[in-house]
C-alpha cells in the first residue's frame, strides 16, 4: 500500500514536514479555500501541488472536490454546477493530479456526537452515541417525525439524558453534530441547518441514487478522457439520520454504484470505518468483490455497540478484523499489480496532542502516526509470512 496522510492546508497544525517524518510519501488534500461548487483554477491547484512537492511529497489523492447541494438535489443551477465540476476535473488533470475522492452525503460529510470522548487509556476518540443523537434530533433540533427514527427505549433514554444535561453540555452536543470540515460546509446553526435539510424532505433513497447516477453519467466521460479516477466515500455513519437519506452504506449500494457507469473511472474509496459501522458488512469479502473498483483506502476501526452507537477504536482493535482486511487488500494488490493509496483515519488524540485542540478532531498527528505504524507493521508481517 502507498502510505498517505490527510492534510488540511496551510492552516493545519499538522505540517507537511510532520507527514514526511511519519514515513508517508503521499498527501491527501484539497483546495479548502475554494467555495463548494466553484471551479478549481489551475493556478490555485499548482500552488498546493508545489507546496507539497517542495517538501519531497506527492499529492496522491484529492479529498475532495465537494459536490454542490444543488447537484445532489438536481435542482436550481445544478447543470452549471456540474459544468463547473467538469472544468475542475479537467484542471486537476492538467496539473497531473488525477485521483479524486468524493461523497454524495446530503449537507454533512460526517456526523459525530462527541469529538473528544475519553478512553480508558486517557486518550480521546470520536464517538457516535445513538442516545445523544436522539437528544439532538428530538430536544435540541426538534425535528418533526423524529419518533419514527428511534425505538421507544432510545427515546426514553434520550428524554432522561436531556433532563440531566447542563446548558453547556447541550451547546457542546449541538456544536459537535453541526461541525463542518474545511471546504464542505461551515459550522452551522440550527435554523440554517433545518433549512438545508428541509430541501431533502421529499427526496427518497431512490431519488438520491438516481441523482448520483445522473451526476456520474455526466462526469465519468470527462474522467475517462483525462485518465482520472473518481472514488466515492461511503456514508458516515451508514444509517439514516435527521431525516436525510443514506445511499452508500452496504454491499448492495456498492453494487448499484458500479452499475451506474461501467467504467474503471467510477470507483470506490473503501473506508473500513464507515462500512465497518454497519454490522451487516463483510469487509474482506467486499474488498475482494469490488477489487477492480477500489482506488483508495481509509483504514480505521470502530467498536460497535448493541444500540447502534460506535466509537473510533485503535486501528487494529474494534469490531472489524483488520488482519483479514489488510490481507484482502494485499491479495488484490498482487492480483492487480498495483499499490493502492492508503491513509490512516481518525486517530486518537494522545500524548502532547492532548494539550491542544488546534487540529481537526480525529486528525491529530500522533494518533494517526500510531495508526499508520500499526497498519504498516501488520502489512509487513502478512507479506513476510506469506
Amino acid at each position: 500500500m502507498k502510505e498517505t496522510f490527510r492534510w488540511f492546508g496551510v492552516n493545519d497544525s499538522v505540517k507537511l514536514s510532520h507527514i514526511k517524518q511519519a514515513g508517508a510519501t503521499g498527501v491527501v488534500t484539497a483546495l479548502h479555500h475554494v467555495a463548494n461548487g466553484e471551479i478549481w483554477e489551475v493556478e490555485e491547484i499548482l500552488k498546493v501541488k508545489e507546496a507539497i512537492e517542495s517538501n519531497g511529497l506527492e499529492w496522491t489523492f484529492i479529498e475532495s472536490i465537494p459536490i454542490h447541494e444543488n447537484i445532489k438535489l438536481r435542482k436550481g443551477d445544478y447543470l452549471q454546477r456540474i459544468e463547473n465540476y467538469k472544468q475542475s476535473l479537467k484542471n486537476v488533470a492538467t496539473c497531473r493530479v488525477k485521483n479524486v475522492c468524493y461523497n454524495f452525503m446530503p449537507v454533512l460529510d460526517w456526523t459525530r456526537t462527541q469529538l473528544f470522548w475519553k478512553l480508558n487509556d486517557g486518550s480521546t476518540a470520536l464517538r457516535f452515541d445513538k442516545v445523544e443523537m436522539a437528544v439532538f434530533e428530538k430536544f435540541i433540533m426538534k425535528r418533526e417525525g423524529v419518533e419514527k427514527a428511534y425505538t421507544a427505549e432510545i427515546l426514553e433514554q434520550a428524554k432522561v439524558r436531556f433532563s440531566e444535561m447542563t446548558s453547556g453540555e447541550k451547546q457542546q452536543l449541538e456544536d459537535n453534530v453541526l461541525k463542518g470540515l474545511p471546504g464542505t460546509v461551515d459550522d452551522l446553526t440550527i435554523p440554517v441547518f433545518k433549512d438545508m435539510i428541509s430541501q431533502y424532505d421529499n427526496l427518497s433513497h431512490t431519488d438520491l441514487k438516481a441523482n448520483l447516477s445522473y451526476f456520474l453519467n455526466e462526469v465519468i466521460p470527462v474522467c475517462e478522457e483525462h485518465d482520472i479516477v473518481m472514488a466515492i466515500h461511503p456514508d458516515d455513519p451508514p444509517i439514516d439520520i435527521m431525516g436525510l437519506p443514506r445511499i452508500i452504506k452496504s454491499e448492495k449500494d456498492l453494487d448499484d454504484l458500479v452499475s451506474f457507469v461501467d467504467s474503471p473511472s467510477n470507483g470506490i474509496t473503501f473506508c473500513t470505518g464507515s462500512l465497518g459501522a454497519n454490522p451487516d458488512n463483510d469487509l474482506p469479502k467486499m474488498i475482494r468483490k469490488f477489487s477492480d473498483r477500489i482506488h483508495f483506502l481509509h483504514l480505521r476501526n470502530v467498536k460497535r455497540e448493541d444500540d447502534g452507537s460506535f466509537f473510533e477504536d485503535n486501528h487494529l482493535e474494534g469490531s472489524s478484523d483488520m488482519y483479514e482486511v489488510v490481507k484482502a487488500v494485499l491479495d488484490i494488490e498482487k492480483e492487480r499489480g498495483v499499490q493502492l493509496p492508503m491513509r490512516p483515519d481518525h486517530g486518537h488524540q494522545m500524548l502532547q496532542d492532548l494539550d491542544s485542540n488546534s487540529a481537526y478532531a480525529g486528525y491529530t498527528a500522533i494518533g494517526r502516526l500510531r495508526g499508520l505504524a500499526e497498519i504498516r507493521g501488520l502489512a509487513m508481517g502478512i507479506l513476510r509470512s506469506s
